[in-house]
């Protein structure tokens, strides 16, 4: 019996996906992670909708929580209580609108965004991108130094992103974050659950 992987968060990228995005979906959730983050920003509002309905019913079977990702009102007319957006984007959240969720994440680049993430209602941050990573091609890594700074400056969970993998994550975890985001390692291994085992 698999428990959840709990400091693993999965973000999608269907581009990256070598087979049908639902059937990936659904060997993520079997898998157990700690969430499954539907991120597909390319998508208009109306198709993303269309998708996240599809993923929550898989995450549902699974029991997995499902995050949906900068489409807030979308969330909310489909009765998600989870939502990770790009700092800005929550920003501009009501506070009726936040009050509405249980999880609410945030996309943070400095100490000082997880300070206004945690000021504003945020329940986890991930922070990023701290390695060298093919999804941010050109863009040095912010290192190691900087999660540590993320994490002494906020009290909320930090989850590290960014060229996460079995041989780093140790580091990410001596910096103080309770976690990782993998993305393209879980769009794209043969195997999502050996994938998940030897990150944790």
């Amino acid at each position: 019996m698999i428990t959840y992987m709990s400091d693993i968060l999965c973000v999608t990228n269907r581009k990256l996906c070598k087979e049908d995005f639902l059937t990936r979906i659904e060997k993520i959730a079997k898998a157990k992670p700690k969430g499954i983050i539907l991120r597909e920003k390319d998508l208009s509002e109306t198709d993303y909708t269309v998708l996240a309905k599809e993923v929550m019913k898989i995450c549902r079977k699974y029991d997995v929580p499902c995050i949906l990702h900068s489409f807030a009102q979308a969330a909310l007319s489909l009765g998600a209580d989870k939502i990770h957006l790009p700092l800005l984007l929550l920003l501009q959240l009501s506070n009726e609108d936040k009050s509405k969720f249980s999880v609410i994440g945030a996309s943070c680049h400095s100490a000082d965004d997880a300070l206004i993430a945690e000021k504003i209602g945020c329940t986890y941050i991930t922070a990023g991108h701290v390695f060298e990573t093919d999804c941010k091609k050109g863009l040095p890594g912010r290192g190691l130094e900087f999660l540590k700074q993320v994490c002494q400056n906020t009290k909320i969970p930090v989850y590290a992103i960014g060229g996460v993998s079995s041989e780093n994550i140790s580091d990410i975890r001596r910096c103080g974050a309770v976690g990782a985001c993998v993305m393209s390692g879980a769009m794209a291994c043969e195997d999502v659950e050996k994938y998940l085992e030897q990150l944790n």
